[in-house]
């Protein structure tokens, strides 16, 4: 049974950063692309960076470039979301997404079979 489940989630004052964590199991983690998503209250759930296998490739959203960075470990599979200078508009829930077929970096989200459960970000002004 495959698992994904974030963590690092929290309050933070607008210029803070938080770093989100995606512990995966139950899949061949190294095969798999992997991306961050976030839905805002009344929203539709968006795109917000994306990592390719080996880790060697990475996308963001015009939005969060340059702020956030994403990064995997294999070994460990594990995926990471580093999120510095955060806006109240981040505000949000984020989910981790596995896509089993993708080649590099991706931002359709219905490419992505597997998703966690979400984790409450929460920026304050």
């Amino acid at each position: 049974q495959v698992q994904l489940v974030e963590s690092g989630g929290g309050l933070v004052q607008a210029g803070g950063s938080l770093r989100l964590s995606c512990a995966a199991s139950g899949l061949t983690f190294s095969r798999y692309v992997m991306g961050w998503f976030r839905q805002a209250p009344g929203k539709e759930r968006e795109f917000v960076a994306a990592i390719s296998a080996s880790g060697g490739s990475t996308d963001y959203a015009d939005s969060v470039k340059g702020r956030f960075t994403i990064s995997r470990d294999n070994t460990k599979a594990t995926v990471h979301l580093q999120m510095n200078s955060l806006k109240p508009e981040d505000t949000a829930v984020y989910y981790c997404a596995a896509d089993p077929y993708g080649s590099g970096p991706v931002r359709r989200r219905y490419d992505y079979i597997y998703w966690g459960q979400g984790t409450q970000v929460t920026v304050s002004s």
